[in-house]
C-alpha cells in the first residue's frame, strides 16, 4: 500500500499518523497470513480470498494493498529479507574475509528458508516466474555488499561490484532451488557457495 507522506502531514491532531499505523499493521497482517498459507501449501494455497479471510480483511481491501497474487508474493519475499537483515544486525558475520562473510549470510538465509520448505519453494519458484518487478535481487546484492565490503552500500558500489554481488545472489537462488528439488544437500550448497564467493568477491 503506497501511503503519501502528505496524508500524514496534513493531519495536525495525529489522526493521519494513527491511520497510517493502522494501515501498516493491516498490511503486515495480510503478508503474515499469506506466508502462513504458503508455508503449508505453496503458492497454490495462497488464494486471495483465503488470505483475506485469514487476515480478517475484506477481499476488496486486500486488492487495494496487493493488486495481484504476485504482488503479494513479492511482499512475502520482502518480509523474509527483512527478517534476514534483522538477524545480520543482531549478529553480524565474523569471518575475516569478504567471501567468508558473504557465505555466512547466504547459509544463514538457507537455514532460515529451509525451516519452511513449502514457503521457500513457493517464493523461489514464484520469483523465477515473476511477471512483476521484484526487489529481491537488488536487496540480496545490497546485503552481500554491506557485509562483504564492510558497510559498502548498493549506491556506493561500482557497477562491477554490483554485478559480482548480484551474480553470487543468483548462484545462491539456483542452488537453493536445486536443494528444494532434492538434487543438493546442505553441505553441497555450502561448498558451491564458498567456491563461487571465493571467485567473485576475492577482490572486493
Amino acid at each position: 500500500m503506497r501511503t503519501s507522506s502528505a496524508t500524514v502531514a496534513t493531519s495536525s491532531d495525529g489522526e493521519g499518523s494513527v491511520r497510517t499505523r493502522s494501515q501498516t499493521q493491516r498490511r503486515k497482517r495480510i503478508v503474515q497470513a499469506a506466508a502462513a498459507l504458503a508455508s503449508r501449501g505453496g503458492v497454490e494455497a495462497m488464494q486471495m480470498r483465503t488470505v483475506a479471510e485469514r487476515a480478517g480483511v475484506a477481499l476488496g481491501t486486500l486488492y487495494r494493498y496487493f493488486p495481484s497474487k504476485m504482488d503479494l508474493v513479492v511482499a512475502v519475499v520482502g518480509e523474509e529479507i527483512d527478517l534476514l537483515e534483522s538477524s545480520i544486525e543482531r549478529r553480524p558475520p565474523g569471518a575475516a574475509t569478504p567471501e567468508g562473510r558473504a557465505v555466512d549470510v547466504l547459509m544463514r538465509a538457507t537455514r532460515g528458508l529451509m525451516r519452511e520448505p513449502e514457503l521457500a519453494d513457493a517464493l523461489i519458484r514464484s520469483l523465477i516466474m515473476a511477471e512483476v518487478q521484484t526487489p529481491f535481487g537488488d536487496r540480496m546484492a545490497g546485503l552481500l555488499l554491506r557485509v562483504s565490503g564492510e558497510g559498502l552500500s548498493f549506491e556506493q558500489a561500482s557497477e562491477e561490484q554490483r554485478d559480482l554481488a548480484g551474480s553470487l545472489a543468483g548462484v545462491w537462488v539456483h542452488e537453493l532451488l536445486e536443494m528444494l528439488r532434492g538434487r543438493r544437500t546442505y553441505d553441497q550448497i555450502q561448498r558451491r557457495i564458498e567456491t563461487a564467493a571465493s571467485r567473485l568477491l576475492a577482490d572486493l
